[in-house]
């Protein structure tokens, strides 16, 4: 288990023990969307502000390498499907673990739709994919969410600790799913999860403020980071607004606080104050 290790402090800051993570798989499901027509300009940009990982496919993590600049953790997600087919939900396999390793990634992805009508051939790709990661050392993240016909809400607390207890159980090392909403009902969603939870960033919002409340609320609850895709690469600025996240998932900020962040500068002082002072995420409880 020596090499997951290895791979999983390239994806978890060292520090705190989180997580940014930024999802640049947009492509294949719809199209060269703003944000993502340039891999290597938008890794360039939050790699610059911060982030610690970046969640790409196979093609753009050749295309998309940029062998400058800040190092950013390679994840290469091995599912797929687009907009334009019979059924979104059916999440493929077009990569594998074996793949992955020659390119040099420091983890997976993987897409798994609880509820759908191919939900039992998504597990079992989990399974087998889960099977290839212990062989090799590879971190496995499962992105689990709640969506079919059974789905009331894929918001609910309910269908989303189940899903995040699935990928668990079937061998993820890092879970990411959706946030319910409000702190309490994320607590209870972390306490049936035994390995990491990372929060999904959801559809692109229009109030920054709101991003960054539920960012700290998810913190605060035990998440152990975000992966939060369009609200990033859409971003007016990529970099600030992956500076802010950075703000509240590793030195502990306020939303308020970190929306306040408007250069590098200002990041700086901050993590000059907290490594002086402590940082309240480090106070956190963690559980792996």
């Amino acid at each position: 288990m020596r090499g997951k290790s290895i791979r999983l402090e390239r994806i978890f800051n060292r520090d705190t023990g989180n997580a940014v993570i930024i999802p640049m798989d947009h492509g294949v499901t719809v199209g060269p969307i703003r944000g993502i027509k340039s891999v290597k300009s938008i890794a360039d940009a939050v790699a610059s502000g911060g982030a610690d990982a970046a969640i790409v496919h196979k093609g753009a993590a050749s295309f998309g390498h940029r062998g400058y600049g800040r190092d950013l953790g390679l994840i290469v997600h091995l599912s797929a499907s687009t907009a334009l087919g019979p059924d979104p939900n059916n999440k493929v396999l077009v990569a594998t673990v074996e793949e992955a390793l020659k390119m040099g990634a420091d983890g997976v992805s993987i897409h798994i739709n609880v509820g759908a009508e191919d939900e039992s051939h998504m597990l079992y790709t989990l399974g087998e994919v889960s099977r290839h990661c212990q062989e090799w050392g590879m971190p496995l993240l499962a992105m689990m969410y709640p969506r079919g016909k059974k789905i009331r809400d894929e918001y609910s607390e309910e269908y989303i600790a189940h899903a995040a207890r699935v990928g668990a159980e079937l061998g993820a090392d890092i879970v990411k799913t959706n946030y319910p909403g409000d702190p309490d009902s994320f607590a209870r969603v972390v306490e049936g999860c035994p390995v990491p939870v990372v929060i999904a960033g959801g559809p692109k919002v229009d109030c920054e403020l709101d991003l960054l409340k539920m960012v700290e609320e998810a913190i605060s609850s035990g998440a152990r980071g975000v992966a939060i895709g369009r609200n990033v690469f859409q971003h007016d600025s990529p970099a600030l607004i992956t500076r802010r996240i950075c703000g509240v998932v590793h030195k502990g900020l306020k939303a308020e606080e970190a929306l306040a962040i408007s250069s590098a500068s200002d990041y700086g002082a901050l993590t000059s104050f907290f490594n002086r002072c402590g940082s309240r995420a480090n106070r956190v409880q963690r559980h792996y």
